[in-house]
């Protein structure tokens, strides 16, 4: 059982950053595979990225490639999402999820992931 709170979303002007965290509570943080994924209001859930169980692998949607970067630290049992260059299409709840072992990689899809964190919001104003 993992639990997931994630952090650091809020309002942001376009071409800024922000850093999001996701706290992870439970065991075996570094066992699993981790995502980031958001959905914007009256849209669909959508993958934005993953990280490896080891951090040496990450995977990113094509939209966000190149201006986000996922990371971990297993010591902390923490996941970041660092966003740059961000536009108002990028406003959405940002949510963090684990996927445990035996899923194919790169796990982009809604139904390979276990856990789920209640997100946190970003705003991109123009």
């Amino acid at each position: 059982q993992v639990q997931l709170v994630e952090s650091g979303g809020g309002l942001v002007q376009a071409g800024g950053s922000l850093r999001l965290s996701c706290a992870a509570s439970g065991r075996s943080f570094s066992s699993y595979s981790m995502g980031w994924f958001r959905q914007a209001l009256g849209n669909d859930r959508e993958f934005v990225a993953v990280i490896s169980e080891s951090g040496g692998r990450t995977f990113y949607a094509d939209s966000v490639k190149g201006r986000f970067t996922i990371s971990r630290n297993n010591a902390k049992n923490t996941l970041y999402l660092q966003l740059n260059s961000l536009n108002p299409e990028d406003t959405a709840v940002y949510h963090c999820a684990a996927s445990a072992l035996g899923s194919t990689w790169p796990q982009a899809a809604l139904h390979e992931y276990d856990y789920w964190g209640q997100g946190t919001q970003v705003t991109v104003s123009s």
